[in-house]
């Protein structure tokens, strides 16, 4: 492995962890009453909410250190199905009019990005450095 794909690496985890981190800040203060109440209306516990801290928090900071990274991608990656689901279903066939690109780039982007860091891990410039099954 060479430095410049570490490099890589360590940007796409920091761009995914930092992003992701700032909705689950504002979940803290805001809470996640609106998230319960979407998945009530789909037949699911509202408590499962609380698993948004999981995916928009726990896995974030694990992306930005680098440590258990993967696992942190794994959070991320399924957090944003949940989202998908829940929130965006209804739009994945759609363009968006102003800029002509997928009404859901954003959510897709961060969707593929954490999967590919679950495949990638988290590189050399890591607290978790390069071993381990998780990192």
């Amino acid at each position: 492995m060479n430095k410049s794909d570490d490099i890589g690496k360590l940007i796409l985890r920091l761009a995914l962890g930092i992003l992701i981190l700032m909705h689950g800040l504002f979940k803290l203060g805001s809470g996640v009453g609106g998230i319960a109440g979407m998945l009530s209306s789909h037949g699911l516990p509202g408590f499962l909410a609380y698993g948004v801290y999981l995916g928009e928090i726990v896995g974030p900071v694990l992306l930005i250190v680098g440590v258990f990274s993967r696992l942190g991608a794994f959070l991320v990656f399924a957090n944003m199905i949940v989202a998908l689901m829940l929130v965006h279903a209804g739009q994945f066939g759609s363009i968006n009019p102003q800029s002509g690109g997928w009404a859901l780039e954003l959510q897709g982007m961060y969707l593929f990005t954490a999967l590919a860091l679950m495949f990638t891990g988290a590189g050399r410039y890591s607290l978790g450095g390069t071993g381990g099954r998780w990192n």
